[in-house]
This record gives C-alpha cells, sequence and structure tokens, in this order.
C-alpha cells in the first residue's frame, strides 16, 4: 500500500483568482483603476475571503476501502445530519469501482499522488497533469480500488489543460464511468467528488454544482471550470465530479483556501466537454 507522507498539506503551484492582480491584490485596489471606490471596497472584502487557490495535489497515499457511514440510533447530532439522496448512494457504488489512485516520481524523486478514473473499455485513465509535473517525470503506478498495482503508460500529457492520459493493462479489467453530455449541467444540482484525498481511497464526498464557466486562473493560463462545494482535499485532483446519475461532469482539479488550510466548500472542476475533446485528441495521438 502506498506510504502517507505530507497528510493535510496542500503542495503544488499557486491559483490566483482572475480579479488579482499579480501581487494578489485586487486589480482595483490599483490606483488609476477608475474604479468606483464603493465597489473596490466591496470587491475587496469579498477577494479576501478566498485571494488564493491551490492544486490540490498531496505527496504519498494510502490506499484504504470506501468507508460509508452506517445508520445508528439516534444521538445528539443526528437530527441535524441532512439526508441522503438514494440516487447518490447508487451513484456512489457506480462510480467507486472505476476510481483508481495515480502516484508520480517517487523514490528519490518528491513524489505526487492524485486519482482518475478509467474512461473507455481500452482502459484510458484521465487524470490532471500537474500530477505527472509534481512526479518530475518519473515512472507513474496505478493502484485500483481492490489494492492492485500496475505500472502506467503515459500516453500524452496537456499542460495547458491541465489534463493527462495515461494506459494500463487490460487484465485491469477498469469498468469506465459514463459521461455526462456537453452542457447537461446545471446549477444547484447535486454532485459527488471521488478520489484519494489525503491517501484514503475511494472517499467520496456530496454537494452541489455551486457555479458554470467559473473562469480561475491557473498560472498563466486562465479557463472556465465548474465551481462546487462538494469537499474537494488534497488527492482528489484527477478524480471525477459526478452527477446522480453517476455520469462524469468534470475533473477535480482546484481547491480554493485560505492560508493554505484545506478545503473550504469552494473546489473547481474541468467541465466534461473539455475533459471529452482533450482525451480524444490525446488518445488520437498516442493510441
Amino acid at each position: 500500500m502506498a506510504v502517507q507522507t505530507g497528510l493535510g498539506e496542500p503542495r503544488g503551484p499557486w491559483f490566483v483568482s482572475p480579479e488579482l492582480g499579480p501581487d494578489g491584490r485586487s486589480r482595483w485596489d490599483v490606483p488609476g483603476s477608475g474604479e468606483d471606490p464603493s465597489r473596490r471596497r466591496w470587491r475587496g472584502r469579498l477577494l479576501t475571503a478566498a485571494a488564493v487557490v491551490a492544486l490540490s495535489t498531496v505527496s504519498g497515499a494510502a490506499a484504504g476501502g470506501w468507508v460509508a457511514g452506517q445508520g445508528g440510533g439516534p444521538g445528539p447530532t443526528a437530527a441535524s445530519a441532512a439526508p441522503v439522496p438514494a440516487e447518490l448512494v447508487t451513484a456512489a457504488q457506480k462510480t467507486v469501482p472505476g476510481v483508481v489512485s495515480v502516484m508520480a516520481g517517487g523514490g528519490t524523486r518528491a513524489g505526487a499522488t492524485g486519482s482518475g478514473f478509467a474512461i473507455d473499455n481500452q482502459q484510458h485513465i484521465i487524470t490532471n497533469d500537474h500530477i505527472l509535473a509534481k512526479g518530475g517525470g518519473g515512472e507513474v503506478t496505478v493502484e485500483l480500488p481492490d489494492g492492485r498495482r500496475y505500472a502506467a503508460e503515459v500516453v500524452g500529457r496537456e499542460p495547458g489543460s491541465d489534463l493527462a492520459v495515461l494506459k494500463v493493462p487490460t487484465e485491469a479489467g477498469l469498468a469506465p464511468l459514463p459521461l455526462a453530455k456537453p452542457r447537461s449541467t446545471r446549477v444547484g444540482e447535486p454532485v459527488l467528488a471521488v478520489g484519494s484525498p489525503l491517501g484514503l481511497a475511494g472517499t467520496v464526498t456530496a454537494g452541489i454544482v455551486s457555479a458554470l464557466d467559473r473562469q480561475v486562473r491557473l498560472g498563466t493560463n486562465r479557463r472556465s471550470a465548474v465551481q462546487t462545494d462538494a469537499s474537494i482535499n488534497p488527492g482528489n485532483s484527477g478524480g471525477p465530479l459526478v452527477n446522480a446519475r453517476g455520469e462524469v461532469v468534470g475533473v477535480n482539479t482546484a481547491i480554493a483556501t485560505i492560508d493554505g488550510n484545506g478545503s473550504i466548500g469552494i473546489g473547481f472542476a474541468i467541465p466534461i466537454d473539455q475533459v471529452q475533446q482533450t482525451a480524444d485528441t490525446i488518445i488520437g495521438k498516442g493510441g
């Protein structure tokens, strides 16, 4: 099993909101911006809540079973727990078997760990490119939910979209996850984030789609993302964000943090239409 290291410490390049300047300050705080002072103050208060967005990578991971909370008798906290829709339980059962842990580098390298999922019957796996980049181009290993491990072939990488495609031998037998129709995702619909946050493989968290077409600047790149309040933490990178039907609506890629202290309920996923287009291009070139 993989070894946990750096538990709880977000790693990777920093993300900055497109509303912030290179120094991390609001663009409207810069003299001569022409912005109304009251609006500057309003934007400033808003942006201080989530000024930094960090890639959800972490060094090391631990394989573990999917732990589902079992119902119990009434207690002090039972009354405050929201009921879980039956369709989300079914979606989780369908999704977990197709999600893997991805380990890049290691050994003499720093190494990095994230998540991924099967996209077709040829055992192609989607993940985030920043996981491989953090691994320094070293060997990539995929760990299945049942604990089996395979050396993965890197079919191709697309740093501009932060996506990469891996491939494992056919005997892995991963079931591909169904993909949602492009542009079918709606604000407010329930979603699940599945992956290996902090090395806990097969972890499922629930939330809703908070916003669509959210512009997030990644380094020098700006991309349109799906925003969700499903808990996403280091190690969730590359894992699927799925709807109540078990269809992948995006690839979990980034989280907003305050002072680098983990998930605050603002996460971002690459929309499935961009994922499918990039994956098709990579697979077409690399086989």
